[in-house]
């Protein structure tokens, strides 16, 4: 199929996918949870390593602080309200994989917590929490190109770098996507959010990280379709 994207320098990440046959659908998806289980490992050994939480959940923190709601409530509130506004003003962009993304991942997150906790903790040496903090970045921006490149939908979070990337168009993705992750570093961190080194390392690395993988997830998917 056409719709996958094959540059990183013009991109097009809205897609037109109401010709997908039902197993062309189930493919993708598949294709999306094997993504999505990827970026939530990374995703792990980033929370696991004790060095600062991730760009969105400092967000998150911060918001939860100021509205006197749990982390977790907030979280389910705001992507609910990014889903809401993008299915309205934007077309192309909320799939039925964006949905799975938002309602699956914690779970994801859930088990790789309780299978690696046992061996990354906050007791551990600082180069093995420095070394699980890079290697989250590495692997959750891995799994976050399968996630693009499948067209299936993408995290609600997620969704804001591509539809900023697609609108500005002057600006590739890795420059939208550290810009959009330092908004919500400086903002979390303002309302409270806990900052730590490893949050800047993944407002720095996710988007730089994300564009070197996706044309090699791309091609290796187009291959499926």
């Amino acid at each position: 199929m056409s719709d996958h994207t094959a540059s990183t320098q013009n991109t097009q990440f809205a897609a037109d996918t109401s010709n997908r046959t039902i197993k062309e659908w189930i493919l993708a998806l598949l294709v999306l949870l094997i993504g999505l289980t990827i970026a939530h490992l990374g995703v792990s050994l980033f929370l696991l390593s004790n060095l600062g939480t991730d760009t969105f959940t400092i967000f998150i923190q911060g918001l939860a602080l100021t509205i006197g709601l749990s982390v977790g409530t907030v979280h389910v509130i705001i992507l609910c309200l990014i889903m809401f506004i993008m299915l309205f003003t934007t077309r192309g962009y909320i799939k039925p994989g964006t949905v799975i993304c938002a309602f699956c991942g914690g779970p994801i997150i859930d088990l790789f917590n309780w299978i690696l906790t046992p061996y990354i903790h906050a007791g551990s040496s600082l180069p093995i929490r420095i070394g699980a903090m890079l290697a989250g970045c590495i692997i959750l921006s891995l799994g976050m190109s399968v996630v693009i490149a499948s067209n299936a939908g993408t995290g609600p979070n997620d969704l804001v770098a591509l539809v900023l990337t697609d609108k500005l168009k002057r600006f590739q993705f890795r420059t939208v996507r550290i810009g959009c992750d330092l908004f919500f570093v400086i903002i979390g961190f303002v309302l409270g959010g806990t900052l730590g080194a490893g949050t800047l390392a993944a407002a720095l690395l996710t988007g730089p990280l994300v564009q070197f993988w996706l044309p090699k997830s791309s091609r290796i998917i187009r291959r499926l379709y």
